[in-house]
């Protein structure tokens, strides 16, 4: 077998593979003597059927089980003898193939990077304590009380704190908001209304213009669109609103007390105070953990520079890009406005997209050296977990799994995890009082 190897790119190489017409011809024999023992003819008992008629029966078919057989066995062994590691599948063009001729043919290759490991162990990474105060569960409890809000409808001056329900249009421009920025139709007119009258609440500076208001009170409300509005057309512009109130509504919070825990399945207030600061550990360990972990990729990451594979690069940067679009859809995000931010879109997901495939080469490559595996009975466990989340019979995930593949991306999620573990116990951690919350904006 002659062959011959051309870069095209970093991380994309063509092989040209040349096998000999005596290999050729040994495969085609040694199909073809399947074909026979195997074959079943008109007047024939199976296996007996004469060579020529085997051949004029099943010529094709059987130079199709040829080429599947001698193209993949020949691309291993190029490969292998080239020293040449695959990223992905080859694209395979064949050039010359059929009986007493050499086969030739070309493969486009997209290999791993080549890189030398950097110094993985004894990382330096900070971990954050956990320390839960009484402050904190309060702060939990008021969430839980939120949840709990009844509302009363009161015939009074609106006052910080309530709840108006309003009729409103608006304009910019003394036109239709919609004519500035298309896609903000609830920004334009609305009926019936929510609005909690707090500052930073709906538009800023809107509630607070609604304060002293009695139902069925008409009153215009002038904003100005701040520049980080959702709705860039509107950014620095003025809007004008003509606001009815229809209802003022008092928010009612519930007593916190044991009637209040039993509603959420606690005997007693205490135990749903314990309850809560055990969520809230928990809740923080794992963010604490997941921090340490992202300091360990950021700081291979940092060591070493190489080229990535452009097909797995775009692969994952469509991957993010479609996390990130149903993510803003699920936040109610209008599709013309996700539309117009594409190319940002796009790039944010590329570099994101970039990250992570050097990552995965790195963490693979630890994985290789300190050998590092993942056995089935792992997978198995992995998928049996899913079937019980998804509340699917296992097989009908399995069969899903196998048809698009889901299998390899278990198993990335595994090695990971465990060369993330491996890296963790080697790494120099130091523990640091937990950063203060970001103030409320």
């Amino acid at each position: 077998m002659n062959v011959t190897v051309e870069n095209l790119a970093p991380c994309k190489k063509l092989l040209r593979v040349e096998v000999d017409a005596a290999e050729v011809d040994a495969a085609f024999a040694n199909v073809t003597k399947e074909f026979q023992r195997h074959a079943q003819l008109p007047g024939f008992r199976a296996g007996k059927a004469p060579r020529d008629l085997v051949l004029k029966s099943f010529g094709s078919r059987i130079e199709e089980e040829v080429k599947k057989k001698l193209i993949p066995d020949s691309y291993q062994k190029a490969i292998e003898q080239q020293k040449i590691r695959p990223a992905v599948h080859p694209d395979i063009e064949e050039i010359q193939f059929g009986r007493g001729q050499s086969l030739q043919f070309a493969a486009t290759v997209e290999t791993q990077p080549e890189f030398e490991l950097p110094e993985y162990k004894g990382l330096a990474v900070k971990r954050e304590l956990v320390l839960i105060t009484d402050a904190d569960v309060d702060k939990a409890l008021n969430v839980l009380r939120e949840q709990r809000t009844d509302y009363k409808d009161v015939a009074r001056p609106i006052v910080a704190g309530d709840i108006a329900v309003v009729n409103y249009t608006g304009t910019c421009d003394g036109k239709p908001i919609t004519e500035t920025a298309p896609t903000a139709r609830g920004l334009t007119e609305q009926k019936a209304f929510w609005i909690r009258c707090e500052a930073g609440q709906f538009i800023p500076g809107f509630t607070e213009q609604l304060y002293g208001m009695n139902a069925g009170e008409k009153r215009t409300v002038n904003v100005g669109f701040p520049a980080d509005f959702v709705a860039a057309e509107l950014v620095g512009k003025q809007g004008v609103y003509e606001v009815e109130l229809v209802q003022v509504k008092e928010r009612v919070l519930p007593e916190v007390n044991d009637e209040f825990a039993k509603s959420f399945k606690a005997e007693s207030l205490e135990q749903l105070r314990t309850g809560i600061r055990a969520d809230l550990e928990a809740d923080r360990n794992t963010k604490a953990s997941r921090s340490v972990r992202d300091q360990l990729i950021q700081a291979v990451l940092g060591k070493v520079q190489f080229d990535l594979p452009e097909s797995i690069v775009l692969q994952e940067t469509r991957s993010v890009v479609y996390n990130i679009v149903q993510e803003n859809q699920q936040r109610g995000i209008p599709k013309e406005a996700i539309e117009q931010q594409k190319d940002v879109i796009f790039a944010n997901a590329n570099a994101s997209a970039k990250d992570r495939v050097k990552a995965m080469f790195i963490l693979n490559r630890i994985a290789e050296k300190e050998g590092i595996k993942v056995e089935q009975q792992e997978i198995l466990e992995r998928v049996q977990g899913m079937a019980q989340q998804y509340q699917m019979p296992i097989q009908k995930l399995i069969k899903q799994l196998e048809e698009r593949g889901g299998f390899g991306e278990i198993h990335e999620q595994i090695i990971v995890g465990k060369v993330l573990d491996f890296l963790q116990i080697q790494a120099h951690v130091e523990e640091v009082p937990a950063s203060a919350p970001a103030p409320a904006v």
